[in-house]
């Protein structure tokens, strides 16, 4: 059974090595909006779950190394979510942030009392990793393409307009402009298809 996008064991592999800016930054370029979502989406506020956010970030760092990418030990989706629960609990126990009437009791309860697998966290894990890995690819493509490419893909695959109307404006023919869209679309397959390049092993469990 497919168990959502794939996730970039490479990447993640690569955190062990502390001299790898290039992967910390991809890291955290693509997992810190999703981690931050899945804070907030359990009743923290903003600040607390920004604070919440790196620290589950920096855990990951740290424990990296007990990490591997075996189906049989369990994906990577499940040892992200049991860091993030953990350092969850963490922060609402704390004596200087347990204050009285904000309901930390209650999320503490609400928390330690998740199943291990949250289907309806999962489908917000799922869909959020596809849109980073779309944003993280699309800033990569836009570099690589004139701006009239772009912009021709960009409006049509992704804002809905028109093709005659955004070939009209652009000063295209609209054959040029469903080009430009296959092209671009193209790069991005490519890329994401990089992006998650040797993370399955031929029909078991993705993560």
């Amino acid at each position: 059974m497919h168990d959502g996008p794939l996730t970039r064991h490479s990447l993640v592999l690569r955190l062990r090595n502390p001299r790898d800016r290039t992967a910390w930054e991809e890291f955290v370029e693509i997992y810190e909006p999703l981690v931050h979502r899945l804070v907030r989406r359990r009743g923290f506020q903003s600040a607390d779950a920004d604070e919440l956010t790196q620290d589950v970030l920096l855990a990951v760092v740290r424990a990296v190394d007990r990490w591997e990418p075996d189906p049989s030990r369990g994906t990577f989706r499940g040892w992200l979510a049991t860091i993030s629960r953990r350092l969850m609990i963490n922060f609402l126990s704390c004596p200087a942030r347990r204050l009285a009437g904000t309901g930390r009791s209650s999320v503490v309860e609400q928390l330690l009392q998740l199943p291990d697998s949250d289907p309806a966290l999962s489908q917000v894990y799922d869909l959020e990793l596809k849109r980073r890995e779309f944003d993280w690819a699309a800033r990569r493509v836009r570099d690589q393409v004139e701006a009239s490419t772009w912009e021709a893909f960009w409006r049509t695959a992704v804002d809905s307009q028109p093709v005659v109307d955004v070939a009209r404006e652009l000063g295209l023919s609209p054959g040029a402009v469903y080009i430009a869209r296959s092209r671009v679309m193209r790069r991005l397959r490519t890329i994401v298809e990089t992006l998650n390049r040797g993370c399955s092993g031929g029909g078991g469990n993705h993560d």
